[in-house]
C-alpha cells in the first residue's frame, strides 16, 4: 500500500505535530502487521517506514512569497509521487497530503484512495474534495470534524485517531512541586499565550514545549512572558515529551481554532495527568467530568478557574478514558477495515477496465 504523507515536515522524531505522529505510528502499525508500506514524504523522515523521499521538506512559511514558491514546489512533488503511484501496482492509497492533487489525480490509479481529514475545510484542499466527494471515501478523524466538513461532503465516516498507549504510559504520581504542562506547536492558533497567562492566573508555575513554528509570534507573544515561573523545554523527543506530561499535576489546552482532533489531550490522559481546555472542536467530545474541565473559549480567567479544579481530579481515571477512547491498535484495525471494504468494491471495477484493455 502507498501512503502520501503531507511534505512541510518529516515524518520522524520529534514530531513537528499531530499530523506526522499520525502518519509515523500508522506506517509503523501497518507494516509491523505485514504489509508492504511505501511512504511518499519529505527527506528526513524515517526511512524504515519504506520512504520513498520526494523533496525536501517546505515547512510553513508567513509571508506570501514564501507561500507562492511552497505551493509550486508541492505542486511538483506531488505530480511525482501521483506519477510513482499510478505506475507502483499498488493495492491501497491512504491520503494524509491535505494537498488538492492526490484527489485531483487520483482517477489516474488503479488502486483505490482513501482520504484522511485532518483540518477544516480550507482552500485550495476543499476544491480536491469537492471533486472526489462523490467517489471517493473520506475519514474525518472527530465527529466534529466530520459535522465541519458535511457542506462539502455527503457523510464522511468517523475514524478517530489513536496514539500509542505503551510510549505515553501511566504515571499514578505527578513529580515535583504542583505545576502545569502546555505542549504542541507554538503558533497563534494554539494560543500558548493564553496557558501561560492561565497557568499564572491559577497560581501554577508552568512548563511548555514545542516546536518555535512562528519566530514573530514568538518575539512578540511569548519571549516576553517567560519568568521564574515559566520555563520552556525546548522541542522533545516523543520520550522525554511523554515523560514531562505524566510528571505535571495539569495539562493546558488552549485552541484559538475549532481543534480536530486534540492529540495533546489524548497524550495527557493516558499518561494519567488531568486537563483544563478550551471547549473548541472536539475537546468536549474527548473530556468528561472524570478527566477534564472546560473552559470558555478564549477566557483566560475562566481557563485558570479550570487548571484549579482538574488538578484534583483522579489520574486512573484520566488512563480509563484515554485507553477507552485513543487505542492506536483499534484505529488501525479501523483502517484495516476500510482498505479491505475499498479494495472489495474495486475489484470488479479494475477487472472491467482490464477486461477492456485486452479487447
Amino acid at each position: 500500500m502507498a501512503i502520501i504523507a503531507h511534505l512541510k515536515y518529516p515524518i520522524a522524531q520529534p514530531f513537528s505535530g499531530g499530523l506526522e505522529m499520525h502518519t509515523h505510528f500508522l506506517a509503523s502499525a501497518l507494516r509491523a502487521r505485514g504489509h508492504q508500506v511505501t511512504l511518499f514524504a519529505s527527506e528526513g523522515s524515517q526511512a524504515d517506514l519504506g520512504l520513498v523521499a520526494v523533496c525536501a521538506p517546505t515547512g510553513s512559511t508567513f509571508d506570501e512569497a514564501s507561500s507562492a514558491r511552497i505551493d509550486l514546489l508541492e505542486a511538483h512533488a506531488y505530480d511525482r509521487i501521483m506519477d510513482a503511484v499510478a505506475k507502483g501496482g499498488f493495492d491501497i492509497v491512504h491520503n494524509n497530503s491535505l494537498h488538492p492533487l492526490p484527489l485531483l489525480r487520483a482517477r489516474e490509479v488503479a488502486a483505490p484512495m482513501v482520504t484522511a481529514l485532518h483540518t477544516p475545510p480550507f482552500e485550495p484542499f476543499v476544491q480536491g474534495v469537492v471533486a472526489r466527494a462523490h467517489d471517493m471515501t473520506f475519514a474525518a478523524v472527530s465527529k466534529s470534524l466530520a459535522e465541519e466538513w458535511c457542506a462539502v461532503l455527503p457523510r464522511p465516516l468517523v475514524i478517530g485517531n489513536g496514539i500509542d498507549l505503551e510510549a505515553f504510559a501511566f504515571n499514578a504520581q505527578p513529580a515535583g512541586p504542583p505545576h502545569a504542562i502546555w505542549t504542541g506547536r507554538i503558533v497563534p492558533e494554539k494560543g500558548p499565550h493564553l496557558a501561560i497567562d492561565a497557568a499564572r492566573a491559577a497560581g501554577l508555575p508552568l512548563v511548555f514545549a514545542g516546536p518555535q513554528s512562528d519566530p514573530a509570534y514568538w518575539d512578540s507573544m511569548i519571549a516576553p512572558r517567560l519568568g521564574a515561573d515559566v520555563t520552556y523545554l525546548g522541542h522533545l523527543s516523543h520520550a522525554d515529551l511523554a515523560r514531562r506530561v505524566g510528571e505535571a499535576h495539569v495539562t493546558l489546552c488552549s485552541p484559538r481554532w475549532e481543534e480536530p482532533f486534540g492529540l495533546v489531550v489524548a497524550e495527557s490522559l493516558a499518561c494519567g495527568t488531568p486537563v483544563a481546555a478550551f471547549g473548541r472542536g472536539a475537546i468536549p467530545d474527548i473530556l468528561d467530568a472524570s478527566c477534564g474541565v472546560l473552559a470558555r473559549a478564549d477566557d483566560v480567567a475562566d481557563l485558570g478557574r479550570a487548571v484549579s479544579e482538574a488538578v484534583g481530579l483522579e489520574r486512573l481515571a484520566c488512563r480509563r478514558r484515554a485507553e477507552h477512547l485513543f487505542d492506536a491498535n483499534v484505529m488501525t484495525d479501523r483502517y484495516e477495515t476500510l482498505y479491505r471494504a475499498e479494495m472489495r468494491h474495486a475489484a470488479p471495477t479494475v477487472l472491467h477496465a482490464r477486461a477492456l484493455g485486452e479487447a
